[in-house]
C-alpha cells in the first residue's frame, strides 16, 4: 500500500467505512487540495496507468481509499515537483514494491539554463451529459429533476461545466440525509446572489480594453469567490453552533 506523503491530505479518512467511492465523490475529495482537478484529468491519469479503479458490472468506476491516496500523491508530485507522469509512475511503483525511492528530480537545459520540465497541459473543464450521468451515478429522471430546480444547468451547447460533477456529488450526499433537491433551492438562490455581488465588483475590470486588466479581473473574481465561500461556511457554522473538522 502506498503511504501518504508528508504534507498530504490523508484522503483515506474520506472512506473510513471501507466503502468504494464513485468518480464524482473522488473529485469532491481531491478538490479540497486540488481545486482545478476535473473528471477528465482523473480519467486521463487512469489511462496512463497511474491508478486502476475497480469496475462495476455496468462499467462504473469505483475507487478505494488507497486509489485516492495515490491520485493525491500523483497530483502533488506534478504540482510541487513538476515531474512528468512516466517518472511519477516509476517512482510510485518502486515505492509499492517496498524499494527505496527518493524523490526524483527531472531537469532540462533550455537556452543555457537548467529548468524544471513542465507538467502535462490541464484537461478540458467540460463534460457531456452521458459523462455527467456516469460520473455522478444519476439517471435521466434525477438529472431532469435537479435541472428543474436550477441546481444543475447545461451550457449553451448542451455540455456541462466540470464543476457540475461536484454539485451533483454534493446533492447526492445531502440526499442520504433526507435533504431533497427541492430543499436546496434556497441555497442555489443564495449562491446566485453571492455570484452577482462578485460579478458587480469585477465587472468594470472585465470590460477594460487592456488584456492584463481583464486577466486581473479573473484572478480577483477567483479570490472573491473563495472568500465568499469561506464566509458562507463560517456563517452556517455559527448559526448551527458547530465547528467542522
Amino acid at each position: 500500500m502506498l503511504k501518504t506523503p508528508s504534507g498530504g491530505a490523508g484522503y483515506g479518512a474520506a472512506a473510513t467505512d471501507g466503502r468504494l467511492m464513485s468518480i464524482g465523490r473522488v473529485l469532491t475529495v481531491l478538490r479540497e487540495e486540488f481545486p482545478d482537478i476535473t473528471i477528465s484529468k482523473i480519467r486521463f491519469l487512469e489511462s496512463e496507468g497511474l491508478v486502476e479503479p475497480q469496475r462495476t458490472p455496468s462499467g462504473y468506476r469505483k475507487f478505494s481509499a488507497q486509489d485516492v491516496e495515490r491520485l493525491g500523491h500523483v497530483l502533488r508530485m506534478q504540482r510541487d515537483h513538476y515531474l512528468p507522469l512516466k517518472v511519477i509512475r516509476e517512482h510510485l511503483d518502486a515505492m509499492e514494491r517496498g524499494e527505496a525511492a527518493p524523490l526524483p528530480t527531472v531537469c532540462r537545459q533550455r537556452d543555457g539554463e537548467t529548468v524544471l520540465e513542465p507538467v502535462e497541459a490541464p484537461a478540458a473543464a467540460r463534460i457531456g451529459r452521458a459523462e455527467l450521468l456516469a460520473a455522478a451515478e444519476l439517471d435521466e429522471r434525477e438529472l431532469a429533476e435537479w435541472e428543474s430546480y436550477g441546481l444543475i444547468a447545461p451550457l449553451s451547447d448542451g455540455a456541462y461545466d466540470a464543476e457540475t460533477v461536484t454539485v451533483a456529488a454534493l446533492v447526492a450526499e445531502l440526499g442520504r440525509f433526507g435533504i431533497e433537491p427541492r430543499h436546496l433551492r434556497v441555497m442555489k438562490a443564495a449562491a446566485d446572489r453571492e455570484a452577482g455581488l462578485v460579478d458587480q465588483v469585477v465587472a468594470p475590470l472585465r470590460r477594460h480594453r487592456n488584456p492584463q486588466t481583464r486577466a486581473h479581473a479573473e484572478a480577483r473574481a477567483k479570490e472573491l469567490a473563495g472568500l465568499t465561500v469561506k464566509l458562507h461556511a463560517a456563517l452556517v457554522q455559527t448559526a448551527l453552533g458547530v465547528r467542522l473538522p
